[in-house]
Formats: C-alpha cells, sequence, structure tokens
C-alpha cells in the first residue's frame, strides 16, 4: 500500500498535492471508501462525530466516488461481495478515533489480511486511522475498554504521537514522555502535518510543526 498518514486530515496543499501523487490521478478521477469504525471505540465519538466524517472532511474532497465501509458489518458479510469493493477502490479513508478497536476491527473483518495484496491502493489515515498501522500507540492513547494492550498492526516501524498542540495534553514534553515508553522510533505531528511511505521510503509532508523521536 501507499501510505500518508496524517494527524489532522487533508488540511493543506502541500499533503492534498502528496494524495494527489500518490493516487496518481486527479482526486475527482478516483474512487474513495472511508472507514469511520475507529470512531465507535473512543468514549468521545459517537453517532454525531461518525456523521460529521462521513458527509465532510476528507469524503468532501470531491470524489469521483464515495462509499462506506463499516468494518463491524464485515465478519456478517461473504468476502465475495466485500473483497471486490475494497480492491476496486483507489483510496481508503481512514478515520480517527481509537487504534486499538480500530485494529481489532480490521483483524476481525479479514481487512488487515488483505492489506498486503493492495500494492496500489492509497491508505489515507487520520489520527488513530493513522496510528493502527504502527507496532504500538502508546497506554496514552488508549482509550477502548475491550483493549488487550497498545499493540496495533505493525505496519510500519515507527509510533505516531498526533495533534501536536491541538488539545492541552498534547505537548511536545508529553510527547518525549511518551516516546520513552514506546521502545522505537517516533513521529509527532502537528495537524498540519503526514507522514508518507510508498516502497518503504518514509518522509514528512508539513506545512506546521513535526519532530522525529
Amino acid at each position: 500500500m501507499k501510505l500518508l498518514l496524517t494527524s489532522g486530515g487533508v488540511t493543506n496543499p502541500s499533503i492534498e498535492a502528496a494524495l494527489v501523487d500518490l493516487l496518481g490521478k486527479p482526486i475527482a478521477d478516483a474512487t474513495a471508501l472511508c472507514v469511520p469504525t475507529a470512531q465507535w471505540g473512543h468514549p468521545m465519538c459517537g453517532p454525531t462525530s461518525v456523521r460529521r466524517f462521513v458527509v465532510g472532511g476528507l469524503p468532501d474532497l470531491g470524489w469521483g466516488s464515495v462509499g462506506l465501509l463499516e468494518l463491524t458489518a464485515l465478519p456478517t458479510i461473504d468476502p465475495e461481495r466485500w473483497v471486490p469493493w475494497v480492491r476496486e477502490a483507489d483510496v481508503l479513508l481512514v478515520d480517527g478515533g481509537d487504534a486499538t478497536y480500530l485494529c481489532h476491527w480490521l483483524r476481525e473483518s479479514g481487512l488487515a489480511d488483505l492489506l498486503p495484496s493492495l500494492t496500489e491502493t492509497v491508505w489515507v489515515g487520520v489520527s488513530a486511522g493513522s496510528m493502527v498501522l504502527t507496532p504500538r500507540i502508546g497506554d496514552l492513547f488508549v482509550e477502548w475498554a475491550g483493549a488487550p494492550d497498545d499493540r496495533t498492526l505493525g505496519v510500519v516501524d515507527f509510533s505516531i504521537f498526533p495533534h501536536l498542540d491541538v488539545f492541552p495534553d498534547n505537548t511536545l514534553a508529553a510527547a518525549h514522555e511518551w516516546a520513552a515508553g514506546i521502545g522505537g522510533p517516533a513521529y509527532v505531528l502537528d495537524d498540519e502535518s503526514a507522514v508518507r511511505v510508498v516502497d518503504g521510503e518514509v518522509d514528512v509532508v508539513s506545512e506546521g510543526q513535526w519532530h522525529r523521536l
């Protein structure tokens, strides 16, 4: 997969240009599936915030078509139905919430097993939608009571501390303390920044602040 791991979404022209480059075509010619599942695992999210994501934000960038993929429903559907939906999409727009809850449903749904074969698909993550691809998120970001620990999918070899200076507790000092317990490399991103990963090559796209710890 081609990864655009954002903190706050496609929030500026530089991140949007990176997205278009990853797609290899204009946004208006691309098909997208939005995945709101992570929101159900976070106590600050609910029907209103899910609706806000589905009808605005990433899905409202002017895609050729946009569909909704709810991971909690996939175990009840024959894979012969939903796998083609995923394979035919140019991009998966994966929203934030709780990354451990999202990780659980990526595995339960079978989508996690499908990801390695989606070599041309673009994954655009927002907050937890980005963090779920990392090895660990740290206890600071675990909000789902059902989480066994802070481990996630480990598709990439670094962790992400999102929303730098957006919330009172998301300070650089807090990020350094968090990173000390992660035990691996990490990126600290504000909402104007994103990490891009293509064929194992990692770089940062930003019109704001970011740090590598």
